[in-house]
């Protein structure tokens, strides 16, 4: 059963991830410890949800789910974004650790990132920021499959509705001074552009070194009617499962609030450019959203 208050599109992504790592052909990303760390639960609870057509009452602990049934609906829907936008960020984590040595990697809403137990570079400093809940979920999952905590992991619990992300930081050991890169996967969707905004502030007020950031954004084309019609039904599936898309942002808001907080463009890969970086050639339908952008900034650096 799905047992944690991580939200039910966060699983999704994990769902995503566990099953292209285990099941899919040329491999866009190979997260090969999602499913150990989700779960056979978990996955067989999402996989059941996928193939009811989202419906919260579908999940049995006593019920299963069959591949080729919701395989489509992965290929369209589900497996796009979080396969690339994971790809990318991690991509973009690994350059910015080579140009500076030891530095610190802030994971906002961790959920069942994989990074730490994959990570091989032990000069990155890994600050996992989650809700409680979903973090005391994650650490007996951790312990569960007998796998060591690296030394260089910190687990820092969260609620994002009303705890300061800097005081929290601070309190786990984070060091303003250092180098570091902070990954927002899956959030802008669910926010107006003040509260990204906060956002963008908070982490420039906080890390007085150069600074990093990754993140995807849904366009100012989202909420239109006239987009193709996988991009309203991704945004029906998830307000079904309550999370509302509140926003699609312009280029123009996007930059004017990495201006105001010091960053700088370093990448933009727009909907054409992550279709030909991550799934050009594909025959099984997988293909970029219509309205997604993934994009990396920085702050200090030369």
């Amino acid at each position: 059963m799905i047992a944690t208050q991580e939200s039910i599109t966060a699983k999704l992504c994990s769902f995503a991830r566990a099953y292209h790592s285990n099941i899919g052909h040329r491999k866009i990303f190979d997260d090969y410890l999602a499913y150990d760390m989700m779960g056979r639960e978990e996955f067989d609870g999402i996989g059941q949800l996928i193939q009811s057509g989202f419906e919260m009452n579908s999940i049995s602990e006593n019920s299963d789910f069959e591949s080729a049934r919701i395989k489509p609906t992965l290929n369209r829907y589900i497996f796009p974004i979080p396969l690339s936008r994971i790809a990318f960020a991690e991509h973009k984590l690994l350059e910015f650790a080579q140009r500076s040595g030891r530095c610190q990697y802030v994971i906002c809403g961790a959920g069942m990132d994989t990074f730490a137990f994959r990570n091989s570079n032990k000069n990155i400093r890994i600050f996992e920021l989650d809700h409680p809940d979903t973090g005391r979920y994650k650490r007996e999952r951790i312990n569960s499959l007998e796998w060591n905590i690296p030394d260089n992991l910190i687990f820092v619990p969260m609620d994002f509705s009303r705890d300061d992300m800097e005081e929290k930081l601070k309190e786990a050991g984070f060091d303003p001074t250092q180098p570091s890169f902070f990954a927002i996967l899956g959030v802008t969707y669910y926010l107006t552009l003040p509260v990204f905004e906060q956002t963008i502030k908070k982490i420039s007020q906080l890390s007085k070194a150069k600074t990093g950031i990754v993140f995807d954004y849904p366009d100012e084309t989202t909420l239109s009617e006239k987009n193709p019609e996988r991009v309203r039904t991704l945004a029906q599936i998830t307000e079904k499962l309550g999370e509302k898309m509140l926003h699609g942002y312009s280029f123009a808001e996007i930059n004017g609030v990495l201006e105001r907080w010091g960053f700088k463009i370093e990448e933009h890969q727009t909907p054409q450019i992550i279709q030909k970086n991550y799934f050009e050639g594909r025959d099984d339908g997988i293909r970029a959203f219509e309205n997604i952008h993934f994009m990396s900034v920085n702050k200090g650096e030369k």
